[in-house]
């Protein structure tokens, strides 16, 4: 398989774009995109808001490595991952290993503006601004394996989309 038929998988914290980024990357090369999310709730049933309710992180975590696994069998897919798959080493060692990886970054106010209002986000519950910054804060050195990193503050979608393609062709 060569570089430009690998999967695409789009890492970084929630409010950066990877799903509205990955479908304008899946459009440009003709691939399916897939919302780890959505198939996570496909899978179990439920929703995430409800999984973390009524089991818990840890079981959602665990689903999520499950989904990964198996969309990652899949070729020539970009995969829009929730912020947190990045969290378990076994998930980024999968990432690295099936597909090329493109983490989205963006400024801590961005991400704030991006996800208020956003009631499926049970990590966000409290004040918004210290979720976020303490969410940042914990997770900010476990997107480096990534092929590349993007910011996507002050950028359009189909702009970021561009940029990681231009990487991605090499």
């Amino acid at each position: 398989m060569n570089q430009t038929d690998r999967n695409i998988i789009l890492i970084g914290m929630m409010g950066t774009g990877k799903s509205t980024v990955g479908s304008i990357i899946a459009q440009h090369l003709n691939y399916t995109l897939v919302d780890l999310d959505s198939e996570i709730e496909k899978a179990v049933g439920k929703s995430i808001p409800a999984m973390f309710e009524a089991e818990g992180e840890l079981f959602f975590r665990n689903a999520e490595a499950a989904v990964l696994k198996r969309v990652l069998q899949r070729h020539r897919v970009v995969i829009a991952t929730g912020g947190g798959a990045v969290l378990r080493k076994e998930n980024c060692e999968l990432m690295s290993c099936k597909g090329w990886v493109a983490a989205l970054t963006a400024e801590e106010a961005v991400i704030v503006e991006r996800v208020r209002g956003d009631v499926n986000r049970p990590l966000l519950a409290g004040d918004l601004k210290e979720r976020v910054r303490k969410i940042m804060e914990e997770r900010k050195d476990c997107y480096q394996f990534a092929n590349v990193t993007v910011d996507t503050t002050g950028y359009s979608a189909n702009e970021v989309a561009l940029n990681i393609l231009a990487h991605y062709r090499g």
